[in-house]
C-alpha cells in the first residue's frame, strides 16, 4: 500500500510521512519547494526522511496546482491513500499574494480530488484550518458552528476546499476527512510561526512583535499529538452509510477539529520560551493585525469520540522540545541545517 503525502517537505507533512514509514508503509511524497519560507529547511526535511527510510520513501518535486504536471509525475505510480497537507499557508501573506492561495489551495485541492477520483483511493485526508471559524466570541469552536464569515482569503480557500470535497464525496463517493488544524508547533517547525519567531528573537536578543498587546489566545498543539490524530484518522475512513457525520454530511465525508483543546495566553507562551531559552524577551507591543483572530479553541469531542484522539502535550513540555531542537539543529546554521 502506498500513501501519497502532499507537502512532504512541509512541517506536518514530513512528520506524517515519518510516522507512516516507521510502521513499515511505503510513502510517496510530493512538494514543489515554494520560497514562502526557507527552502533549505524544506530540503533538509526531505533529506531527513531519505536518510532514515531509504527506498520506502519516494519523492517527486512537482506542483500539484498544475494539473498536467501532477498527472505526468504520477503516471507510473499507484496511489492507495492520500494525506493532502500541501497548501499555501499564512493569513497575513494572503493579503500580499492572493493568487498563490487560489493556485495551491483551490486549484490544487481540485487536482488532488481528481487524482483521488481516478485512483479510487481508500481514503483522502486533507488539511483544513481553524481559520474558517473567523472572528468568534463564543468558544470552544465546534464543527457545527457557522463558518461562512471568513476574515482572510486563506480561510476562504480552506472553506472552499471543504465544500469541494463534499461535492466529490456526493458525486463519486470518495471517503474523505477534513481536519481543521489549530496552531501546530514542534521540532522541524515553520519559521513564519510564532513559536519559531519568538524563540529566534529571544536567543538573538531581538524584540518580539506581539500583536494585540499580547492579549490573544491560541490552542497551541504539539506536532506529535497532531501526527497521532492524522494517522488515527487515515486508518479509519468514514462509512458510506447515509448516516450524518461531523460536519453535517451524510456522504462518506466528515470534518474534525484537531487541536490541544486548551487555549494558552500568548504571554504564557512567551514566558515558556523565555524559561526554555534561559533569557528574557524584549517585547514590541503592537495592535491586532488584519486577518488575525483574537482566539482559537478547539472542541475535539467528535474526533475523541469517533477515533480516540486525545492530545497529551502541554506547552511546558512541547516548548522545551522545540527549543532543544532549534538550538541543536538550526541556531548556529545561519542558512541551512548543520
Amino acid at each position: 500500500m502506498t500513501t501519497l503525502v502532499t507537502g512532504a517537505a512541509g512541517f506536518i507533512g514530513m512528520h506524517v510521512a515519518a510516522a507512516l514509514l516507521s510502521r513499515g508503509e511505503r510513502v510517496l511524497g510530493i512538494d514543489n519547494f515554494t520560497p514562502y519560507y526557507s527552502i533549505d529547511l524544506k530540503q533538509a526535511r526531505i533529506r531527513h526522511l531519505q536518510a532514515r527510510h531509504g527506498a520506502d520513501f519516494g519523492f517527486l518535486e512537482v506542483d500539484f496546482g498544475d494539473a498536467g504536471a501532477l498527472e505526468q509525475a504520477l503516471a507510473d505510480e499507484t496511489v492507495d491513500r492520500i494525506v493532502h497537507l500541501g497548501a499555501q499557508p499564512g493569513v497575513r501573506y494572503s493579503l500580499e499574494n492572493p493568487t498563490a492561495y487560489v493556485h495551491s489551495n483551490v486549484a490544487g485541492h481540485l487536482n488532488i480530488l481528481e487524482l483521488a477520483r481516478h485512483s479510487r483511493v481508500a481514503h483522502l485526508v486533507y488539511a483544513s484550518s481553524s481559520s474558517v471559524y473567523g472572528m468568534r466570541d463564543d468558544t470552544p469552536f465546534r464543527i457545527e458552528d457557522r463558518v461562512d464569515r471568513p476574515i482572510s482569503l486563506y480561510a476562504a480557500t480552506k472553506r472552499a476546499d471543504e465544500l469541494m470535497s463534499e461535492t466529490y464525496a456526493h458525486l463519486f463517493r470518495i471517503p474523505q476527512t477534513g481536519l481543521r488544524f489549530f496552531t501546530v508547533y514542534g521540532p522541524w517547525g515553520r519559521p513564519d510561526m510564532a513559536v519559531w519567531k519568538f524563540t529566534e528573537a529571544v536567543l538573538r536578543g531581538r524584540p518580539i512583535d506581539v500583536y494585540n498587546h499580547g492579549d490573544m489566545l491560541r490552542d497551541f498543539t504539539f506536532i506529535d499529538d497532531i501526527v497521532n490524530g492524522i494517522v488515527l484518522t487515515l486508518d479509519q475512513p468514514p462509512l458510506d452509510d447515509e448516516q450524518e457525520k461531523p460536519g453535517g454530511f451524510i456522504t462518506p465525508h466528515r470534518l474534525y477539529n484537531i487541536g490541544n483543546n486548551r487555549p494558552e495566553q500568548l504571554m504564557d507562551l512567551i514566558h515558556a520560551i523565555e524559561q526554555a531559552c534561559g533569557r528574557q524577551a524584549v517585547l514590541n507591543l503592537l495592535p491586532m493585525q488584519p486577518g488575525d483572530v483574537y482566539q482559537t479553541f478547539a472542541d475535539i469531542d467528535a474526533i475523541n469520540h469517533d477515533l480516540g484522539f486525545a492530545p497529551t502535550t502541554p506547552i511546558d513540555v512541547g516548548i522545551p522540545a522545540f527549543v532543544d531542537w532549534y538550538m541543536s539543529k538550526w541556531a548556529n546554521a545561519e542558512t541551512k541545517l548543520l
